[in-house]
């Protein structure tokens, strides 16, 4: 089972993940990109919402962001890249990302100061440098686009798992905003665990 599909508390995550995002007032328009396999289950999740639209997905996440950008209409020029994973991200995230790409920001990502010492280690696991904390931050998503940028970053033939590293790899600089820590990525048994408490208490405000 795709990972979008995957329950909780009943409900696909990808469901969970179109509430929150259809709640934040900048986004007008949703393209969905699915497994080929799960394009009707997608399709169905989206209750006929006109602004939702489900294309098929490619075989790597940068194939698949490429199909969602063929999906948008000629006057889109702020893009927001978000993974149905992280499905509780509350609307906040949502518009601070957004408000700081119409701000004049090519690229930004939501993020969290990360409070665990990280090492850098060499191919045999002996450590090469220590990371000053405070200059580190774990990325969430959505991250947000000029429409521009992300075109650009995807015509320059280099794949990634995350879409700001693209345009990083062009030169233009990566906006980091603050994150949320109810936009974990729900993987894990844990990390489902945590996300019912989320629901359970109230505190996800596009439920």
């Amino acid at each position: 089972m795709p990972k979008a599909f995957a329950p909780l508390r009943g409900e696909p995550l990808l469901l969970h993940a179109l509430r929150g995002v259809l709640a934040c007032g900048q986004v007008g328009h949703v393209v969905v990109v699915a497994p080929s396999t799960h394009l009707e289950a997608a399709r169905a999740l989206t209750g006929g919402d006109a602004r939702v639209d489900v294309v098929a997905g490619g075989a790597d996440r940068t194939a698949s962001v490429a199909a969602g950008l063929a999906a948008l209409g000629p006057d889109e020029d702020v893009v927001l890249v978000h993974d149905a994973a992280r499905a509780l991200t509350p609307v906040a995230v949502f518009e601070r990302v957004a408000g700081a790409v119409r701000a004049g920001h090519p690229a930004v990502v939501p993020g969290l100061p990360v409070v665990d010492t990280v090492k850098v280690v060499d191919e045999h696991g002996v450590v090469t440098a220590t990371p000053a904390r405070e200059l580190l931050r774990a990325i969430q998503t959505p991250q947000g686009f000029s429409r521009e940028a992300l075109e650009r970053a995807h015509a320059s033939g280099l794949t990634a798992t995350d879409d700001a590293a693209l345009v990083e790899a062009l030169g233009l600089p990566v906006l980091v905003v603050d994150g949320d820590p109810a936009a974990l990525k729900v993987t894990t048994p844990g990390d489902v665990a945590r996300a019912e408490a989320l629901l359970q208490d109230g505190r996800y405000v596009g439920q």
